[in-house]
């Protein structure tokens, strides 16, 4: 038995190494307790992280009726500051008037600290300029609170006010606090001028302020100045690590972020969960899968696993390498479970649209007591990607968010509009929409990028237009959706419109604009507009690489899309999914099969991606534009996913180019296996039949079709100048300039027939003798097009056409002659490439 002075200096002791259940031992074993070896075991407990705890010991203390005294009251507010626990913390607050003992300026320092963790600012401010006497831990705690709530010029402010009093120095607490509220690129110029100060007063050495500025220097963007400081310092602790290796996740360098664990642990300094949290958080992206194994292993080695933290960073980690059944393993062993891990595990789901398991998750939380957030409901809806799915989960769950009073959130409203655009149901987004009072910048977002999705580009600029007038600001979101909307309009002048209104706003330099506005100038035809806005490689975003090669491949420069991807590699980026869909696209375009089928096969063995179903339609596209249909077939059998809809319309597509009624009709029966109603299977059949004068055929199709009141998609071209829109159908008649368009098509016939053109009546659908079907090739809205255009673009300028089928192979011919003839640059694009006709050649070199 030890006797209540001894007791309570060892429990200072044990506190002070980590002892915390020794201590808690040796003060239960104690015969006689006073206030003083209370508060020693609070201390103890509370420094070593049992807060709860350490809150229980008061809880007792007061009713054993033991009297607390001011190191009593000043420990214990500061444990319900630490705990963020409001109600404890005012009943302590209560209990300290009470007693009388608020005048002791270390329980103001302990109130002032407290009511500030716990979001009461006025009501510490209050307490702070009532106090009689000030010390530097009372300026402290006000400038610790301003900087924690983001009130820069308020910390500022107390810290002038701190200095012109004269009589006391600031610390390196105060320092820390200041360059905490630093922590931005809007306050790095001040945040530069406290580490000038820091300089000054000869702080800088001090561990705690070196990681403040480590901290301040790559939260605000500055990673150099933060590696020059954290490389530099004469001692490191383990915080200081921890920053480091935190800063190069936050700044996107995840290898120097593992390569920085390395060094750590070759130093004396343990490894903490904080460590492999942000350790975890530089894996990301299957390609770390491996590393992120490695930093599985270390934890384990540790025994870190069982901690919250490192669990759901681990959850994190699998999640986004794509490695679902890893993190189904992790859940499966935390002994314990938040709404943090449940929100990650379905997210997890949600990426790879599995919802049936993502709604498995949620009803799983609804059952034990871990009640789902916003988040969890967002996630949750961003899992649903068809009717089925929206029908048998996407409504039951909207009816949830409504009763648990989620649909109130702007977040799951806004999900709610992505999530029924996403499922094909447009007109529900419109109604959430509708739904929603304050329509916030992001709500807009959300609706122009379903439109978006859904191919209506006019609505999506016209609901831009609208929420402009609502007086919503433009952000990078909203301009980069609007500009894709541009792209899919091939509308150039609303495009740079934008881009110009982008420049105007400063979001020309974000990433996510640069690369639509690329992609807005590639589709529009504007390539040399497009390259003069690549960022340099050194810095250059793998989306950027990815539109410069999708622009190369849509023109038909394969040698440029291939130039740009070794380009790419050898700057040490790693291709992935769509860089892939590009350049096999580019090898496709080409008619390189070699090529493809080199590059497809090195997708998984060299840069370790997984082929899509896109890659794949590629290699079919590539096999069946040269007519090898049984290699095409051997690589569908073969292939690692489902073949679906844009496969077998390749297929069929390339049956039709060669005569190959065997393999369209197979291609046929697939498609319309997977849809009844697909109207492209009947009309590439019907074509395919036409080609091969199979007329009866072609009658029985359009009768079938007929009768079960499925139309053909119409042709049509069109062509924009300034501000007006001239569209065409086949035969049209309609525009006020008919009479001088078809006078222009007579003047080009002939001038054609002159150099030697015939027609090419291959492309003819209709049984009819050969002057009709040269008479019905004429009609084409093309070559309606590529007439009005010769008459009203100037000399010198580009015929700029659009349509919206794949050309035929005379309207393709007759362009390339026009170019030579009339000496005009043209280019058509149609919904499969560009097609640049110069001097009496075509970019695709005849091969589309």
């Amino acid at each position: 038995m030890v006797n209540v002075y001894i007791g309570t200096a060892l429990l200072h002791l044990y506190g002070s190494r980590k002892r915390a259940l020794d201590a808690r031992r040796l003060f239960w074993e104690m015969p006689e307790r006073n206030v003083v070896s209370w508060t020693a075991l609070m201390v103890a407990l509370s420094s070593n992280g049992y807060l709860e705890e350490a809150l229980g010991a008061y809880r007792r203390m007061r009713m054993e009726g033991v009297t607390c005294n001011a190191n009593s009251f000043a420990t214990v507010v500061s444990l319900c500051g630490s705990l963020k626990n409001e109600v404890a913390g005012l009943q302590v607050f209560s209990q300290v008037l009470v007693s009388g003992l608020q005048q002791h300026v270390s329980v103001e320092n302990s109130l002032i600290t407290m009511l500030g963790n716990i979001g009461r600012v006025q009501d510490a401010e209050k307490l702070f300029y009532r106090m009689e006497e000030r010390d530097t831990i009372s300026w402290n705690a006000m400038v610790s609170m301003y900087s924690h709530e983001g009130l820069c010029s308020k910390c500022f402010l107390v810290f002038s006010d701190m200095r012109r009093a004269g009589l006391l120095r600031h610390d390196a607490t105060t320092l820390c606090s200041l360059l905490c509220v630093c922590s931005s690129s809007d306050y790095v110029s001040i945040g530069s001028g406290v580490h000038s100060l820091c300089l000054r007063s000869g702080l800088h050495s001090h561990i705690p302020v070196t990681n403040a500025l480590v901290n301040m220097y790559s939260a605000a963007g500055k990673l150099v100045e933060a590696e020059v400081l954290f490389w530099t310092m004469g001692r490191r602790d383990l915080i200081s690590w921890n920053t480091m290796i935190s800063s190069y996740v936050q700044n996107g360098n995840n290898m120097d972020a593992l390569k920085t664990v390395g060094l750590l642990l070759q130093t004396n300094e343990a490894p903490d969960r904080m460590t492999f949290s942000s350790a975890l958080g530089a894996c990301s992206g299957p390609q770390a899968l491996m590393d992120g194994r490695m930093v599985h292993a270390m934890i384990l080695l540790l025994s870190l696993q069982s901690t919250l933290l490192v669990g759901n960073s681990l959850l994190t980690m699998y999640g986004k390498c794509n490695s679902i059944q890893d993190a189904e393993r992790v859940f499966q062993s935390m002994p314990t479970h938040d709404v943090v891990s449940c929100n990650v595990l379905i997210g997890s789901y949600a990426a790879l649209e599995d919802c049936t398991k993502a709604m498995q998750v949620f009803t799983w939380m609804r059952s034990g007591e871990i009640k789902p957030n916003y988040i969890t409901i967002v996630n949750i809806q961003g899992s649903f990607t068809s009717s089925n799915e929206l029908r048998n989960y996407g409504l039951p769950l909207h009816a949830y968010t409504i009763h648990a009073g989620f649909v109130a959130d702007d977040f799951v409203s806004n999900s709610l509009i992505t999530m029924y655009a996403s499922c094909g149901d447009l007109d529900s987004s419109t109604n959430v929409f509708h739904t929603i009072m304050n329509k916030s910048v992001v709500s807009w977002n959300a609706m122009i990028a379903a439109n978006v999705q859904h191919g209506h580009g006019e609505e999506a600029l016209k609901l831009f237009l609208d929420m402009r007038h609502a007086g919503n600001s433009l952000d990078h979101v909203c301009l980069a959706e609007c500009l894709s909307s541009s792209a899919s309009l091939a509308s150039l002048e609303e495009g740079m419109q934008l881009h110009g209104l982008g420049v105007k706003c400063g979001l020309d330099i974000d990433s996510h604009v640069v690369n639509a506005a690329m992609d807005m100038y590639g589709k529009c035809g504007k390539m040399d507009e497009m390259l003069k806005m690549l960022p340099d490689p050194a810095v250059r975003p793998q989306q950027c690489w990815n539109t410069l090669i999708s622009g190369y491949a849509r023109y038909g420069y394969f040698k440029e899309a291939e130039d740009t991807f070794n380009h790419m590699v050898s700057m040490g980026r790693k291709p992935d999914y769509v860089t892939f869909v590009t350049l096999l696209s580019a090898c496709s375009h080409a008619g390189l099969v070699d090529k493809s089928i080199d590059y497809y096969n090195s997708m998984s063995s060299v840069f370790g991606v997984s082929p899509g179903i896109k890659h794949c339609v590629c290699i079919v596209d590539v096999l069946g534009r040269l007519g090898r249909f049984t290699e095409a077939e051997k690589f569908i059998e073969d292939m690692p996913v489902l073949p679906n809809d844009l496969i077998w319309r390749s297929l069929l597509s390339s049956s039709r180019t060669h005569k190959n009624l065997d393999i369209g009709r197979k291609a046929a029966k697939k498609l319309l296996e997977l849809d009844p109603f697909d109207d492209s299977a009947y009309v590439l059949l019907s074509n395919l039949y036409a080609t091969s004068a199979r007329w009866s055929d072609v009658d029985r199709l359009r009768s079938h079709m007929k009768n079960i009141n499925l139309n053909k998609r119409p042709a049509c071209s069109w062509l924009k100048q300034k501000k007006e829109v001239s569209t065409f159908g086949i035969g049209d008649r309609s525009h006020k300039h008919t009479e001088e368009i078809y006078a222009k098509l007579d003047e080009i016939f002939l001038k054609l027939r002159d150099v030697g053109y015939v027609a090419d009546t291959s492309s003819a659908l209709h049984d009819t003798d050969e002057e009709q079907k040269e008479q019905n090739l004429w009609n084409h809205s093309e070559k309606l097009a590529l007439a009005y255009g010769l008459i009203t673009v100037p000399e010198g300028c580009t015929v700029r056409i659009f349509k919206n089928l794949r050309v035929c192979a005379d309207c393709h011919l007759v362009f390339k002659l026009v170019s030579m003839v009339f000496d005009r640059e043209i280019v058509l694009r149609d919904p499969y490439r560009f097609h640049h006709f110069k001097g009496g050649s075509c970019s695709c070199s005849d091969f589309w």
